[in-house]
């Protein structure tokens, strides 16, 4: 199993970096593989798509296969709703995105989209940094597989969720 993103936490996606368009083509790539849709726009430049992917008006964010997995990418709408840049959040471990409470909820989750490759019909609480809870609805969740078919993690998009929880 291949882990994505260890080195990735120092520099966010930019211009510099192709915005990280390999790890972006990756997620693009999956998406469309389980789910049949497109997450961007199929007819982008690979530099094109992972910028749109960065600044896309949804959130998107993945996590490795570790043990105790560990975000490797998360967008600006990821970054702005958990309130911590991409420095904080990349190697963070991804159950650190739940309350206690709702960590054995999204262990059942993920055990779930390893199952059956991807679900889009997630919803449950998650906490910002400052402790600011929020609600997601309607999330896809799908695998993440390598060009050679292995595990590379797992990826989560959302564009709904509520402050009032």
């Amino acid at each position: 199993m291949k882990n994505f993103g260890e080195n990735r936490k120092a520099e966010p996606p930019s211009p510099a970096n192709d915005w990280l368009a390999g790890h972006a083509a990756l997620l693009i790539r999956c998406y469309r593989r389980w789910t049949g849709r497109d997450l961007i726009d199929p007819g982008l430049s690979p530099s094109d798509a992972a910028r749109a992917l960065y600044e896309a008006p949804f959130v998107v964010l993945s996590h490795n296969t570790e043990s105790d997995p560990r975000f490797t990418y998360a967008n600006l709408g990821a970054q702005r709703l958990f309130e911590m840049a991409w420095a904080e959040i990349i190697g963070l471990p991804s159950r650190y995105s739940a309350e206690p409470l709702a960590r054995d909820e999204r262990e059942r989750l993920l055990k779930r989209v390893a199952e059956h490759g991807f679900v889009d019909d997630y919803s449950g609480v998650r906490s910002a940094k400052s402790g600011r809870r929020f609600r997601i609805e309607r999330a896809t969740v799908w695998n993440l597989v390598d060009t050679d078919g292995d595990p590379a993690g797992q990826a989560a998009c959302f564009a709904d969720w509520s402050e009032s929880v």
